[in-house]
C-alpha cells in the first residue's frame, strides 16, 4: 500500500538550510518522491542596481553575494572590468590576489566542512576547531584591508593597498601550522562512524549528470571530474604555482566532503609558494576615478570555493556597466538537488544540501 503523499516545508529559515532557503518535500511515508526549491527570500536586485553605479562603486556589491568568500567575489568582477578596459595589474598585486583567494578558500572550506559534520549529527568539536583557523585568516584580512567579512580589497588594476609589515610573519606562521591542523581534522572526522554512515552512498551525482547540470567546484570534482579553472584558464599568478586537483570516485556526499578536506591541503601548498614568491613593487595601476571602458563585453571567471564564479559585464562607453550579470555557483549547483533527493529521507536531504555548500546571498543576488 502507498500512503497519500504529503508536503513538508523545510524553511525558509530552518537552521539546517544554511540560509534563507525553502525546500518543499513531497513524501510517501518517509521517502522523498519530489522536491521543489524556493529561492528569492534574499533577493536585492543587485545586478540591476549595479547598472546605476560606477565600475569601482560596484566592488562592494561583490562582497555581499558569497559573503563567506568576499575576496574571490571581488576578484572575479575586477578581472571582467580589466578585460574590458585593457588594464593589467602589477606583478605584486597578482601574487597578493592568489594569497588572499587561497586564504579565503581555506576559511570558506573550514566553515563548509565544520557545518557539514554538524549536519551529519557527529559533533560540534571539529566546527569549533575549524573556526580557530578561520579566525586567524580573518585577522589577516583585517590587517590587509581593515575588514574581516566584506573585504572590498580588490581593485580594478590591482588591490586597494599593500599588506602591512605584520602580515607576512602571521601568514607564514599560519601556513606552518595548517598541515598539522588539517591532519587533526582528518583524524576527527574522516573515519568517524556517524559521518560515514550518514554521508556515504547518499546524494550520489554521477559525473555525466554533474556535467549536464553545469555544476562546478568541489561538487563537480566530488563526482570524479578533474576540472579547476585555476588550471584550465589560469588567472592572477596561478600559472606559476603547483597543486593537484582532488577528485572523488562515487559522487556522494562523503566524496564532496573529502574533496574539500584535501583542498585545504592544496590551498596550503599554494600559499607556501605564493608567500615565498611575493615580489616587491607597486600593488595597483593608476586608473580614472570614473573609468570608462570602451564599448564591448567581457566575462571574468575564477575558481571560487563553491565553483565557477563569473561576472558578465557589457560596456557602452559610459561610467557604469550597461549590463551586469553574475554566474553564481551556489545557484547552478542547486540544479541536481531534486534528483539527488528523490528516494532519500528528510534527514538525508539535509545532508545533501549541506554537501552542496550554498551561500544564499549568491543564490538570490
Amino acid at each position: 500500500m502507498k500512503a497519500e503523499p504529503f508536503v513538508v516545508n523545510i524553511g525558509p529559515q530552518h537552521p539546517s538550510t544554511h540560509g534563507v532557503f525553502r525546500l518543499k518535500l513531497s513524501l510517501d511515508g518517509e521517502r522523498i518522491v519530489d522536491a521543489d526549491m524556493v529561492v528569492g527570500y534574499l533577493h536585492r536586485s543587485m545586478e540591476k542596481l549595479a547598472e546605476e553605479r560606477s565600475y569601482t562603486q560596484n566592488i562592494p556589491f561583490t562582497d555581499r553575494t558569497d559573503y563567506l568568500a568576499a575576496m574571490t567575489g571581488n576578484l572575479a568582477y575586477v578581472l571582467a572590468v580589466e578585460q574590458l578596459a585593457g588594464v593589467e595589474a602589477p606583478e605584486r598585486a597578482q601574487w597578493l590576489r592568489v594569497i588572499m583567494c587561497e586564504l579565503q578558500r581555506i576559511a570558506s572550506h573550514a566553515m563548509a566542512i565544520g557545518t557539514f559534520i554538524n549536519d551529519c549529527g557527529a559533533w560540534q568539536t571539529p566546527l569549533m576547531y575549524m573556526f580557530r583557523e578561520r579566525e586567524k585568516i580573518l585577522d589577516l584580512f583585517e590587517m590587509a584591508c581593515g575588514a574581516r567579512l566584506t573585504t572590498n580589497y580588490m581593485r580594478i588594476g590591482g588591490v586597494s593597498r599593500d599588506i602591512p609589515p605584520e602580515f607576512m610573519p602571521a601568514a607564514l606562521s599560519l601556513v606552518k601550522e595548517l598541515p598539522q591542523r588539517i591532519s587533526e581534522y582528518e583524524g576527527l572526522s574522516i573515519e568517524n562512524e556517524i559521518v560515514v554512515a550518514r554521508a556515504r552512498g547518499v546524494g550520489i551525482l554521477p559525473a555525466e549528470r554533474a556535467i549536464a547540470c553545469s555544476v562546478s567546484g568541489p561538487m563537480l570534482r566530488g563526482s570524479g571530474v578533474a576540472w579547476d579553472i585555476r588550471k584550465a584558464q589560469p588567472y592572477a599568478a596561478y600559472d606559476r604555482v603547483q597543486f593537484d586537483i582532488p577528485v572523488g570516485t562515487n559522487g556522494d556526499c562523503y566524496d564532496r566532503f573529502l574533496v574539500r578536506m584535501e583542498e585545504l591541503r592544496q590551498s596550503t601548498r599554494i600559499l607556501e609558494q605564493a608567500l615565498d614568491s611575493l615580489p616587491e613593487g607597486p600593488v595597483n595601476v593608476a586608473i580614472p576615478v570614473a573609468i570608462r571602458p570602451p564599448p564591448g563585453e567581457a566575462y571574468g571567471r575564477i575558481e571560487s570555493p563553491r565553483g565557477e564564479l563569473g561576472f558578465y559585464v557589457i560596456s557602452d562607453g559610459g561610467p557604469a556597466p550597461f549590463r551586469f550579470h553574475i554566474r553564481s555557483p551556489s545557484l547552478i549547483n542547486l540544479t541536481p538537488l531534486r534528483e539527488m533527493s528523490i528516494g532519500m529521507t528528510i534527514a538525508d536531504a539535509i545532508i545533501i544540501l549541506g554537501s552542496i555548500d550554498i551561500v544564499v546571498g549568491e543564490v538570490d543576488r
